[in-house]
């Protein structure tokens, strides 16, 4: 690129910035290369960076056990890892996302990952393995902690809509991670898989150092801007969980967690071993939910604008309820796969319908404080999710339900925390 494209394209992102901070949504899509719209895909490629970095490697877990001389379950301890310091990251980068340029954490993150994703092909045991994931997770955060204050900032009142559509194009990479991963190892080996998601950051890098917009300052679209103050990080914390309707809606985002995780976690089993399906039958009824999981989210985007997040938040509660209701009873009872699956696809869809609504309620209640309140329900909704490996562990006896009734007590629980938001809001 020339001298005067460089000082063009600088110009046309400080216009985009002014025009970003004084809410003028249209102003800012002139002044884009691209129409904001169009940065919804680059955002959804950004936060499907930590799950094409966790899912297209599980088929090469037999081969690293191998390759690095060392026991399978240590491999496999290696996801938990890549979550602990994604968590830790959240953690660290979610307050700095408050007073920092977007597109300078985001080069941070995506800049680390792919150094990372460089030096795992060369690891020679399984400590160096580790360590490297452990990295390569704790710095991709500073990417992806910014993505949902960003969509606030396009959004606004309508932050739901951006959310489900960032969540609709980024469920693409779990549905296809795990194949893309298989085809590389065939083709190659599990070194090549790296090396893949290396090409892949790259890519999103250089996308994200020309088209990311780098406002400093958090956006109302169509008012003013909110300026970001100089504040701790326990200042900025601690006003995001001070406040009560925060906190009920922060509760009913870990809990649908801890639903989405029992079902990744348990789903397996459920299938292959107490249904006895074949693994191509388990890959189009997983696909079947993943299309469940979008369906929602488009539907959201239909209705959200003029239902708003609340109610949307409401209606897939209600879905919600009678769906895990449905599966408990259905388990309890012993019966058919059919009856499993029926009641299964409305219940990960209301799930997915609950998390992007009560993510969007909370993000609207601080515009100052995005980044911070990310870090929240990331580390909150991640650290639950780990806890459904062992309750599922702790209470198997063989059979679906505990993973039935792990469902239900989580939708219940997310039924009992936005009763109290309702019960509040009428006094």
């Amino acid at each position: 690129m020339t001298a005067p494209d460089n000082a063009k394209q600088s110009k046309n992102v400080l216009n985009t910035d002014i025009a970003i901070k004084h809410g003028d949504m249209a102003e800012a899509s002139a002044q884009l290369k691209v129409p904001l719209k169009l940065l919804l895909p680059l955002l959804a490629s950004i936060l499907a960076v930590s799950p094409l970095a966790v899912d297209m490697y599980l088929p090469a877990m037999p081969t690293l056990a191998e390759y690095l001389n060392t026991p399978m379950s240590m491999v496999q301890n290696s996801l938990s890892i890549y979550l602990l310091g994604y968590a830790l990251g959240l953690i660290l980068f979610g307050p700095m996302a408050d007073k920092h340029p977007r597109r300078t954490l985001v080069l941070l993150g995506i800049g680390g990952f792919f150094i990372a994703s460089l030096l795992l092909p060369f690891v020679s045991n399984i400590e160096q393995f580790l360590t490297v994931r452990f990295f390569q997770a704790f710095v991709s955060s500073a990417a992806t902690v910014v993505v949902p204050g960003a969509v606030r900032e396009y959004y606004g009142k309508d932050t739901a809509k951006g959310l489900s559509y960032v969540s609709m194009i980024m469920m693409l990479a779990p549905m296809i991670a795990p194949s893309i991963g298989s085809v590389l190892l065939l083709a190659h080996s599990w070194q090549l898989i790296f090396y893949v998601l290396a090409a892949y950051s790259l890519i999103v890098l250089l996308l994200v150092s020309y088209y990311l917009p780098n406002s400093s300052d958090v956006v109302l679209p169509k008012g003013p801007a909110v300026k970001k103050t100089e504040m701790s990080f326990i200042q900025r914390y601690k006003i995001v969980l001070s406040n009560a309707e925060a906190r009920l809606d922060i509760i009913s985002s870990m809990m649908i967690s801890l639903a989405f995780f029992a079902y990744i976690t348990a789903i397996p089993f459920v299938y292959l071993t107490i249904f006895d399906v074949s693994e191509y039958t388990f890959s189009l009824l997983f696909a079947l939910n993943i299309l469940a999981l979008m369906t929602a989210h488009f539907t959201n985007t239909r209705f959200v604008v003029r239902k708003g997040s609340r109610a949307m938040l409401r209606f897939g509660l209600t879905l919600a309820t009678m769906a895990a209701t449905a599966l408990m009873l259905v388990n309890v009872f012993e019966l058919s796969l059919i009856y499993t699956v029926v009641a299964i696809f409305p219940l990960m869809g209301s799930i997915s319908m609950i998390a992007v609504n009560s993510d969007a309620l909370i993000l609207t209640k601080f515009p100052a404080h995005s980044g911070t309140v990310t870090a929240v329900i990331g580390t909150l909704r991640w650290g639950i999710g780990a806890l459904a490996g062992p309750i599922l562990a702790f209470f198997y006896d063989g059979s679906a339900k505990p993973f039935a009734l792990l469902m239900f007590f989580a939708v219940l629980v997310v039924l009992c925390c936005q009763l109290m938001v309702w019960f509040s809001n009428k006094k």
